[in-house]
């Protein structure tokens, strides 16, 4: 992962901008929409975009502005970019930032074009009202892992809440009124074909993103357990454990070729 994405809160934060142009006119919009207040170099501000079309001159601005200690998105210019500025899919407040570290906006671009065709309006809502939820999901689950448990059940694809359906206003209280029990404590073994992550079947991957823990073979592959949950534990065992621990785990194994 060359870069850790970040989402930062700009409403009425100081960021420098400097350049003209359709460049810093886009990076301008952006900002604005963030709530930013745009402000010139000699101002102290944490994060800075530089869209100067002139090398000699973006080079120089860059330099002094990083040697004051600010993070610098240079436009076009990603090997002196401290930070990058991704597509995005906004349904309010769901964004969903997609970044090639400077390789491609174009690339990053299209994507989000696909992503956004997938997403219905009411994304947005829906994250509201579980936002609204957690008094009662705490009350009705105490432990997280509960809680966890039967939101990944409910926002499973086909589930109560599946986001990528469109949700009406009173979905999340229907959902509430009539979930059950999370599922119990278990472990499932899977035996893999290889150690490629796109040979995953699309239920081996979703239970690779629900897992508490992967309990995994020494032949397995670290491009696969990047597919897992980021906090998941990951653990290197010879055989599957006989008490895995609570919530759901995973035994990977690499079926033998």
């Amino acid at each position: 992962m060359h870069s850790l994405p970040l989402f930062v809160r700009l409403a009425d934060r100081p960021v420098i901008l400097l350049g003209e142009g359709e460049a810093a006119d886009a990076k301008r919009r952006l900002l604005e929409r963030a709530g930013a207040r745009i402000v010139d170099e000699d101002a102290q501000a944490a994060l800075a975009i530089v869209a100067i079309d002139d090398d000699a001159d973006a080079e120089a601005a860059i330099a002094r502005l990083k040697a004051r200690g600010i993070l610098v998105n240079a436009v076009d210019r990603p090997t002196l970019c401290d930070f990058t500025l991704p597509a995005i899919v906004d349904r309010d407040p769901v964004l969903i930032a997609v970044g090639t570290g400077g390789a491609s906006a174009g690339l990053a671009k299209v994507v989000r074009q696909r992503i956004e065709a997938l997403l219905p309006a009411t994304l947005g809502a829906l994250a509201l009202a579980l936002e609204a939820a957690r008094p009662m999901m705490k009350e009705r689950w105490p432990l997280p892992a509960q809680r966890r448990r039967a939101l990944d059940a409910a926002l499973a694809s086909g589930g109560m809440l599946d986001p990528l359906a469109v949700q009406d206003a009173e979905a999340t209280a229907r959902w509430l009124a009539s979930a059950g029990e999370p599922v119990a404590d278990r472990m499932i073994a899977i035996l893999l074909t290889s150690g490629d992550p796109d040979d995953l079947t699309l239920g081996t991957a979703r239970l690779m993103g629900e897992a508490d823990r992967i309990y995994h073979a020494a032949n397995v592959p670290a491009a696969i357990l990047t597919r897992a949950r980021a906090d998941a534990q990951r653990i290197m065992t010879e055989t599957a454990p006989t008490e895995p621990g609570p919530g759901l785990s995973l035994w990977l194994e690499i079926a033998a070729g």
